[in-house]
């Protein structure tokens, strides 16, 4: 099999559906505005999650979308949370995000997506069941809630700051400075050798069994594909040549954007760092299905792109992997 060399398409919470309308964020009572029209759609996010409705099993015509959020009209409430005018759909209609704190009733235990109604789920519990807009939404909204959560007061002074155009700004009262959201830039990559096998890693603090390929933070003054060499350098001590764009995706945990690559190793022998990574193999496509297969390597699943680069290599997903080998014990 020859690996294909085109960038990644569809990668889950990449689709930028909404309008972000920028020029609107100005307005002075904007968010007064918006949360007095009813025909604004408020996503109320608690915490890190959201309540999300089931339209039934995956699969069939939806493509395996089986979920979708619950938007609603304001509430007078709505004014108590961190208020996030997030854009407007294509037919014109504002969406709002309104933060509040993890409390109120009980939400869905990690791994769960919910019962058959519904109910509060993180983005990564329920991001592969949801459609491009609403994958996109939630998004938006938790990148800016994790921002408002940890950027409460100013880096200048210490003076509690307040949300301003539309949550996408915070302003300090004291001195008057303007505070704008951070993305912290990530490169993640595919490592080859000559004979296209590819390189696996396990964190220190991952489970046995639980591989994926190699990441890191981009530095200040560095190009992402330095960022690609001296991760790989730092991690595995391997020199890699032949960095390769792949693909990118928005990981609002708490703040990033993951952007993908491809990468050739020009040797084999590893030296790893323990403390970034406590175990690194290379794999053949053959033995990495062999290996998901018997359960003695665990892939990234959901909505990660770390998922969609291996299966990229790969040439299948790991789903289809995995169910070859029911077919045939079957």
């Amino acid at each position: 099999m020859v690996r294909s060399r085109d960038i990644l398409s569809d990668v889950a919470l990449s689709a930028a559906t909404l309008d972000r309308s920028g020029h609107e964020r100005t307005e002075e009572r904007l968010v007064e505005r918006l949360l007095a029209d009813p025909l604004t759609l408020v996503l109320e996010l608690r915490g890190d999650r959201a309540f999300v409705e089931s339209m039934g099993p995956a699969g069939g015509g939806s493509g395996g979308r089986h979920l979708r959020l619950r938007l609603r009209s304001p509430q007078q409430e709505d004014f108590e949370g961190v208020v996030i005018f997030a854009g407007r759909d294509r037919a014109g209609r504002a969406h709002v995000g309104v933060a509040h704190p993890p409390e109120g009733p009980e939400l869905a235990p990690p791994g769960s997506t919910g019962s058959d109604e519904g109910g509060w789920l993180t983005l990564r519990q329920a991001g592969a069941g949801l459609d491009d807009d609403d994958a996109s939404l939630f998004t938006t909204v938790l990148a800016l809630a994790n921002w408002h959560g940890t950027h409460t007061h100013c880096s200048r002074c210490g003076a509690a700051t307040a949300p301003a155009q539309g949550g996408w700004l915070r302003v300090c009262p004291n001195d008057g400075s303007e505070h704008y959201p951070r993305t912290d830039a990530a490169v993640i990559m595919a490592v080859v050798d000559d004979s296209d096998r590819l390189l696996l890693g396990r964190g220190p603090q991952w489970p046995e069994g639980r591989f994926s390929v190699l990441a890191g933070f981009v530095e200040p003054g560095e190009s992402f594909e330095a960022a690609v060499a001296r991760e790989v350098a730092e991690e595995v001590g391997l020199e890699v040549t032949d960095v390769r764009y792949l693909g990118n995706q928005p990981w609002p945990f708490p703040s990033s954007v993951m952007i993908g690559f491809t990468a050739r190793a020009l040797s084999t022998d590893l030296d790893i760092d323990p403390n970034e990574v406590s175990e690194a193999l290379w794999v053949t496509r053959d033995e990495y299905r062999a290996a998901l297969r018997s359960g003695t390597i665990r892939a990234p699943l959901g909505i990660s792109i770390a998922k969609r680069i291996i299966e990229h290599w790969l040439g299948e997903t790991i789903e289809e992997t995995i169910e070859e080998a029911i077919d045939v014990r079957r």
